[in-house]
């Protein structure tokens, strides 16, 4: 379990700070211990516990919608079910922990306020805030590695809705899920239908009077089987659990990429084969066009997996339902629609997204001039173009994060060792001669992936160029193969 280990003034100075105790950062945490035993260390964690997401999401029916086989590390197989609850991903996160012995190297409740990079003394400066006390604590560091993911933990998006401080039942949104709120037997409207809602529903199904998925518009569902189908004959034969771990995850890999490149290539057939999967397990008379059949092409936002199609069995319990339609106000017993139909409620749960952060919201600055992010394009989604000895993890949209966190963590390790070997104390990106007036993309481009918390973010975010390696945001079919094959001496990667 989490300690509050606390670093103290004696510990100023460290060879490298990773910023983030989720999935990202104990996995960077385990490269580097396992690599540089040592040298000196520590992860910062603004919160009370490791875990992130798995930390902040204790709503009822928390899961994963990844496969465990991909979303767990590469270093430790994942024994279990392939869709996990977030109490599972915690314990292995916990055993992770133990097993590399990182707990002594984990500082929980430190927040970092700034970071400032001197030129002069080639590292970073971070003013970080620790719970519960009020003296602000100055660290060191020759390397820092964002790990922080990719949303805002404390303050998660809701809209501003017309006649919301009228309602007179309760509010919660599930990224702060109340410890003591009991829903048996009350009426619970969801707003929104993606992974949350789509986790929430079933669970809640099973003791509400009632629950309603109130959506603006349809979202893509895949009610694929809980585990994948070799997985039963595999167990059977009894082999290594290492064995049976790999084949599975690759087994993953392979169906999950044929899924991606079908969204690309084969839009309309996939369209039609997530339809026919909601089809079959709904009532004959259910209008799984206005419901489930949304606008954009699949995967051009989540596609949200409902294990066994658990979504679909409580709508055709009658213990849920769904809406389309669009929110005119709230008043004191639930939510008038632009339809002017009325949806009563005791409970009002607002699964509305959340708000997307440039590298954990910290203010950074080199040589005391703030650092504005849109100016910059990424290196390789790694890194940044004229940010000394500083990584950052950003996961797939379309793919297990924890794919793309392996590659990473072996492409900073072997710029890392690059510097070492070669004596170097700084590496930073920068643009080329052949890059000058090389066309600037945004972070994302909405025709590949338009969910409305990215569109919310483009305008702080930072972006990429139109070639290598100023690219990111490509799949793992593409990256499995590409990032293991980049030099750590490449022409865009300065060192001195």
């Amino acid at each position: 379990m989490a300690t509050a280990n606390s670093v103290n003034e004696n510990d100023a100075h460290f060879d490298f700070l990773v910023i983030g105790a989720g999935i990202s950062g104990i996995g960077a945490a385990h490269h580097l211990r396992e690599r540089w035993p040592e040298r000196r260390f520590a992860v910062l964690e603004a919160m009370e516990g490791f875990g992130g997401t798995w930390w902040t999401h204790r709503y009822p029916g928390a899961r994963s919608d990844s496969d465990l086989h991909t979303y767990g590390y590469a270093f430790k197989p994942w024994m279990g079910s392939a869709i996990a609850t977030a109490d599972e991903i915690r314990h292995y996160l916990d055993e992770t922990i133990a097993e590399n012995g990182l707990a002594p190297h984990i500082r929980y409740g430190h927040r970092v306020l700034s970071a400032d990079w001197s030129s002069q003394q080639r590292h970073w400066t971070l003013r970080i805030a620790r719970k519960d006390q009020d003296a602000v604590l100055v660290l060191t560091t020759g390397f820092l590695w964002m790990c922080a993911g990719y949303y805002d933990h404390g303050q998660p998006y809701t809209p501003d809705w017309p006649g919301l401080e009228r309602f007179q039942g309760r509010v919660v949104h599930p990224q702060h899920w109340p410890e003591d709120l009991d829903c048996t037997g009350q009426r619970v409207v969801v707003v929104g239908s993606g992974a949350t809602a789509a986790t929430l529903i079933p669970a809640l199904a099973e003791q509400v009077a009632h629950v309603t998925m109130l959506q603006r518009s349809p979202t893509f569902f895949s009610a694929l089987p809980r585990a994948h189908p070799l997985e039963a004959p595999l167990r059977a034969l009894d082999l290594p659990a290492e064995w049976t771990h790999e084949i599975l995850r690759r087994a993953h890999i392979a169906r999950n990429s044929e899924v991606v490149r079908m969204s690309f290539e084969r839009p309309e057939d996939l369209r039609a084969n997530l339809m026919d999967q909601a089809r079959s397990q709904l009532p004959a008379d259910f209008d799984v066009d206005r419901h489930f059949n949304p606008r954009y092409r699949p995967w051009q936002q989540r596609v949200a997996v409902v294990p066994d199609g658990d979504l679909f069995a409580a709508i055709r319990s009658g213990k849920a339902s769904v809406v389309t339609d669009q929110i005119e106000c709230f008043d004191a017993t639930g939510i008038r629609l632009a339809s002017g139909a009325h949806l009563p409620a005791d409970v009002v749960v607002t699964a509305t997204g959340f708000d997307l952060q440039v590298l954990g919201g910290v203010p950074f600055a080199i040589d005391g001039v703030p650092v504005d992010f849109t100016q910059r394009v990424t290196w390789r989604g790694v890194m940044l173009e004229g940010l000394p000895n500083l990584a950052y993890v950003m996961g797939y949209f379309r793919s297990s994060w924890t794919l793309r966190l392996d590659l990473v963590c072996d492409l900073v390790c072997r710029v890392l060792e690059h510097m070492q070997a070669h004596g170097h104390t700084v590496v930073e990106p920068r643009l080329r001669a052949e890059d000058a007036g090389m066309a600037r993309q945004p972070w994302m481009d909405p025709q590949n992936f338009n969910a409305g918390y990215i569109l919310r973010a483009q305008h702080r975010m930072f972006g990429q160029g139109d070639r290598d390696p100023w690219r990111h945001n490509l799949e793992y079919h593409e990256e499995r193969s590409l990032l293991p094959a980049v030099r750590a001496d490449e022409s865009a990667l300065a060192y001195r």
